[in-house]
């Protein structure tokens, strides 16, 4: 559980009571972590700034039934995720098991280190279409990962953070974000492999 700081308790109070500028500081806080979140999720800039609105606006309606189990950053994100996730669910109905029995929690292993990990060379870490084409790894994921993956290895939260955010178990989160970097390794290796072959590795 994570532990909620006095300034996000002030904060909230100040909300609570109808205070327009603690909104407007709330928005101005946590707004870019909740659009990047979105927008990483979604893999479409415009509806995540829909979502991004809907965050705030269910965020301050819900304010009164707020419930001091985690910090306010962990709230939005968990309600940024279910806002996510009915989008995604009334484009394609989920129909994919991916939880597991647990398994052990790598390294953490950023989006870098999965490149140099299917042995790219350093200098083209910076090409754009290599770049362009771990996105297109991480938004092909299936939604559970990419929703693990998103929030540990890209926004930087704690299993238990991602655990409360998702409503799953601390075993669920490592178990995905395990079977996430396996899926990407191996989607981004063959990409490699096929660069590797081509003139110039283009």
């Amino acid at each position: 559980m994570m532990a909620i700081t006095d300034a996000e308790r002030e904060l909230y109070e100040r909300i609570r009571a109808g205070d327009k500028s603690a909104c407007a500081e709330c928005i101005q806080q946590y707004a870019p972590g909740v659009y990047r979140l979105a927008v990483r999720l979604l893999g479409d800039a415009s509806e995540a700034e829909d979502v991004m609105q809907e965050t705030f606006l269910n965020a301050f309606k819900a304010v009164e039934v707020f419930e001091w189990r985690s910090g306010m950053k962990t709230w939005l994100y968990r309600i940024t995720h279910n806002l996510v996730m009915m989008r995604l669910r009334r484009k394609q109905p989920i129909a994919i098991s991916i939880d597991g029995p647990e398994l052990a929690e790598d390294e953490a292993v950023q989006p870098k280190e999965l490149l140099d990990e299917c042995c790219l060379p350093e200098r083209d870490l910076e090409i754009e279409e290599t770049r362009g084409e771990l996105n297109k790894a991480i938004q092909a994921l299936p939604e559970k990962l990419r929703a693990v993956f998103v929030m540990r290895e890209l926004e930087g939260l704690s299993t238990e953070a991602t655990a409360e955010v998702l409503g799953i178990s601390l075993e669920n989160v490592k178990t995905r974000l395990h079977r996430a970097r396996l899926w990407l390794r191996e989607r981004l290796a063959v990409y490699f492999a096929e660069l590797a072959h081509t003139p110039d590795g283009r």
